[in-house]
C-alpha cells in the first residue's frame, strides 16, 4: 500500500532548491476526492476527473504581499482520482509528482496553457536524456 501523503511530500522535495525557497504561504494537502463544487468550479480535462487544485493568489499577482492576515494559498492533491488513473504504485508516484509540480506552477502564476507547455517541454527534455 502506498503512503500517499509521503509521496506528495517527496514530490515537493524533488523541486529545484530555488523553487522550494521561493514557495511561501502555501499549504499542500491531500484529500480523498474533489467535491462537486470543486469539479463544477474548475472544470476537468480527464473524463470528469480532477487530480489537483490550486486555490489562492499566484505569486505574480500585484499586491499579493500587501494583503495582511491573508490565509495561505492551498494546493490539494486528490488521492482517489490519481489512484484510479494509475495502474501501478510506480505510476502513482510519477503522477503525484506531475500533479504536485503542475499545481505549484499555478502558485507561481502560470495559467493552464502555460503549464501544459512547460509539461510538454519537460517530457521532451526527459526523453532526450534517456
Amino acid at each position: 500500500m502506498v503512503d500517499f501523503e509521503k509521496l506528495v511530500q517527496e514530490a515537493t522535495l524533488t523541486l529545484p532548491k530555488e523553487i522550494q525557497e521561493k514557495m511561501e504561504n502555501v499549504a499542500i494537502c491531500v484529500a480523498p476526492s474533489p467535491s462537486q463544487f470543486e469539479l463544477e468550479k474548475v472544470g476537468t480535462r480527464i473524463n470528469g476527473t480532477l487530480l489537483g487544485l490550486y486555490q489562492g493568489f499566484p505569486r505574480t499577482t500585484w499586491g499579493r504581499n500587501r494583503i495582511s492576515g491573508r490565509l495561505p494559498d492551498k494546493i490539494t492533491i486528490f488521492q482517489e482520482s490519481i489512484e484510479k488513473l494509475a495502474k501501478t504504485e510506480e505510476d502513482i508516484k510519477k503522477l503525484v509528482r506531475i500533479v504536485v509540480w503542475h499545481e505549484i506552477a499555478h502558485h507561481f502564476g502560470f495559467n493552464e496553457k502555460q503549464v501544459r507547455v512547460l509539461e510538454a517541454k519537460w517530457r521532451r527534455d526527459k526523453n532526450k536524456s534517456k
